[in-house]
């Protein structure tokens, strides 16, 4: 079974072959695409546990290549020490426990109303009207975006993704760089307004931020609030449309959930680990290592396989069941240490609430699975279309 996640049907269900790969090649040369992917639980907790050998550096240009929407300078996911921890300092300023708490309220309300309408359709489109759109509306206002805008921002989010699928097809690439374009002008008068007329909002807190009398340049300031847009909303779209077509494969602890909505924190944790809305990570090895008996050499791309370290039979047991009762919280979904997701509270926070409001206020729903469409990435596992009914 030749593994390679750029072909549709590896991204349409990657586990058979993620189980291949830890059982027969833990570490694995990829020769088209000239990488080496790592697949067992143990090494992947290596590999993010020790950047000093395994660099983010490159990260952008493996995942997106020349689709980058902001090239000038090093991403926050693709810098090591010091200077992640320089700009990781900085960034933090926005996503403070207690500032991440006290979005709950507004979360909440953001959740009934989108519920509320979409319910008022006949038939829905879950990712549209629900999981795609709560955490863009989230994530707007966090930036101190105008609501006019929030379409934009799905678009602009999406076609960040679309990249990230290393399409071959020129109109496909022309579309990811006339949004990248769009998203650049906006983001780059924004800034410039809030040096000018300084918010209440996270765009300002980037642009004011200061550790030990350094700050974000402009370019940093971008490519920061680039890196917030698409982190704070794919993560969450993905987690919630993937919860939701789980649940209905699994009608007894739909049901379960339903009457027992304690069982929510723990649901998330089991998704997380079970179908991962972040499936790979990239690393560059700065020395020769050896993983599993095999040497990767140094100056070589990893593909770090997070969806499949989350389904490894030696750290989770019967691991491709989706269970509820299951303790999943050593899951690498967020990753681990330096790297560990900066939006990871958040991202708890919105998929808690949001399936608080669905099972507690929504009717049962059916999903039309014949219909779904999962989105094309070989980042990332998501839905893309979710059409479902609710009862009536």
């Amino acid at each position: 079974m030749d593994y390679n996640p750029v072909l549709p049907e590896v991204q349409a269900n990657p586990y058979p072959y993620y189980t291949v790969l830890r059982r027969d090649h833990p570490v694995a040369w990829l020769e088209p695409l000239r990488c080496w992917a790592v697949s067992r639980y143990d090494d992947v907790d290596y590999v993010l546990r020790n950047p000093e050998i395994f660099s983010s550096a490159k990260w952008l240009g493996q995942s997106i290549g020349d689709l980058s929407p902001a090239p000038e300078v090093p991403w926050m996911i693709e810098t090591d020490p010091p200077d992640h921890s320089r700009l990781r300092k900085l960034v933090n300023k926005g996503f403070t426990p207690r500032m991440v708490s006290r979005l709950e309220p507004r979360i909440r309300a953001i959740a009934s109303e989108l519920l509320s309408n979409a319910r008022l359709q006949s038939e829905t489109d879950f990712v549209r009207e629900f999981s795609g759109a709560l955490p863009v509306i989230v994530i707007a206002e966090m930036l101190g975006v105008e609501p006019e805008h929030r379409l934009d921002f799905k678009r602009w989010s999406d076609n960040v993704v679309l990249g990230t699928s290393r399409p071959t097809d020129e109109a496909a690439r022309a579309q990811v760089r006339a949004s990248n374009a769009e998203m650049r002008v906006y983001f780059q008068q924004a800034i410039a307004n809030r040096r000018k007329v300084p918010r209440e909002d996270l765009l300002t807190v980037l642009v004011q931020a200061e550790e030990e009398r350094q700050t974000l340049t402009s370019d940093e300031v971008l490519a920061m609030a680039m890196l917030v847009l698409l982190a704070g909303n794919e993560t969450t779209m993905n987690l919630l449309s993937n919860t939701v077509l789980a649940l209905q494969a699994h009608p007894t602890d739909l049901a379960r959930v339903r009457g027992e909505r304690n069982l929510i924190p723990q649901l998330i944790e089991e998704m997380l680990r079970y179908d991962s809305p972040v499936q790979i990570v990239f690393r560059h090895t700065i020395q020769a290592v050896e993983l599993s008996g095999q040497v990767i050499p140094a100056n070589a791309t990893v593909f770090v396989l997070i969806g499949s370290a989350n389904r490894d039979e030696r750290k989770f047991s019967d691991p491709d069941r989706f269970d509820l009762s299951r303790d999943a919280s050593e899951h690498l979904a967020f990753g681990f240490g330096t790297h560990f997701c900066l939006g990871a509270q958040l991202a708890r926070l919105e998929a808690k609430v949001a399936l608080e409001e669905l099972f507690g206020s929504c009717p049962p729903f059916m999903v039309d699975h014949h219909r779904v469409e999962r989105i094309r990435s070989v980042l990332l596992r998501g839905i893309k279309h979710l059409p479902m009914r609710f009862a009536t």
